[in-house]
């Protein structure tokens, strides 16, 4: 391989070293700078131009930033990609994945089918305390329901965790007989810096699972940032707790109101509001959300089957 050495006179290195390392001694003789250089590498550094012909194609990113090669070797930017595309693709690959035809992989044989004129929501609070809350509006009002999530105790490491049961919740979604395609509103999980690892383990676990099992399950999934439902009801903000969210709940949803009443209850609430959020619900300017006579309550259920979970 080729080398280029690259070596200074002394005069040059006089001016570049202090008075004090210069002395009878040839400097030269024990003090050679020097720079080995593969010519080749020298020369794509120095001499090489940019073709703009057919080779290669300019993309010009959006926001201000550098452009870059489509086949360049190193891409520090987005190609051209659009912050809307890259949702709408996330969003795709997040949709149900069956046709009607496949209703039989979501719907148990033994549940109820007779679901039309019904629009159905789903909504998901993915920790370990959370909930799945579900809406089901026809012309006479809407029907709510809220199931606590299934869980278990595991041993990590040296301690006792609980953990959600995977197998618990795909029976617990495929007992709704909800179509293929509904929509599910999950709370997309954000790590918190004061969680920890195993906090943060454990939401992106649950977030992950409830992605995967209502994906496979036929729904359509929809990643909900707390933030963006929050700010739609004013819950925003240190002023809010989780106190004003099982409050909330419980004026939007009355029947189920003495299932909210605990503070461990805030799971509940949230899944509810969830899903309020992804029905277009939101706080009016004079504190209200929706018309009184727009939601009634018809039925309510906590835990799963129906049957009441403390």
């Amino acid at each position: 391989m080729e080398y280029l050495r690259i070596q200074l006179p002394t005069k040059q290195l006089s001016k570049v070293l202090p008075p004090i390392y210069m002395n009878s001694v040839s400097v030269s003789s024990k003090f050679k700078p020097s720079m080995l250089l593969s010519s080749a590498k020298f020369r794509l550094l120095c001499t090489s131009s940019l073709d703009l012909g057919d080779k290669h194609e300019v993309i010009r990113v959006p926001s201000g930033k550098t452009s870059v090669l489509r086949n360049g070797v190193r891409a520090r930017v987005r190609a051209g990609v659009s912050d809307v595309r890259l949702k709408e693709n996330w969003l795709a690959s997040l949709s149900c994945p069956f046709s009607e035809k496949f209703d039989h992989l979501c719907i148990k044989e033994d549940v109820p089918r007779n679901n039309a004129g019904y629009e159905w929501i789903i909504g998901v609070d993915p920790d370990v305390s959370g909930a799945l809350a579900l809406l089901r509006t026809d012309c006479l009002g809407c029907s709510a329901q809220v199931f606590d999530s299934p869980h278990l105790k595991v041993l990590v490491g040296k301690r006792v965790r609980r953990r959600l049961d995977t197998k618990s919740i795909v029976q617990l979604v495929q007992s709704f007989g909800a179509p293929v395609g509904t929509t599910a509103y999950i709370e997309q999980s954000t790590p918190c810096p004061q969680d920890g690892k195993q906090g943060w383990w454990s939401g992106g676990f649950g977030y992950g699972l409830w992605i995967g099992i209502l994906v496979a399950s036929g729904f359509s999934v929809v990643p909900v940032p707390s933030l963006l439902w929050k700010t739609g009801f004013e819950l925003a903000g240190n002023h809010a707790n989780k106190d004003d969210s099982r409050k909330l709940a419980s004026e939007l949803f009355p029947s189920l109101s003495p299932m909210l009443k605990r503070k461990k209850d805030h799971g509940r609430a949230e899944a509810l509001l969830i899903a309020a959020y992804g029905k277009g619900l939101k706080m009016k300017a004079n504190g209200s959300c929706i018309p009184q006579n727009l939601v009634t309550v018809l039925s309510q259920g906590v835990g799963f089957s129906g049957t009441a979970v403390s």
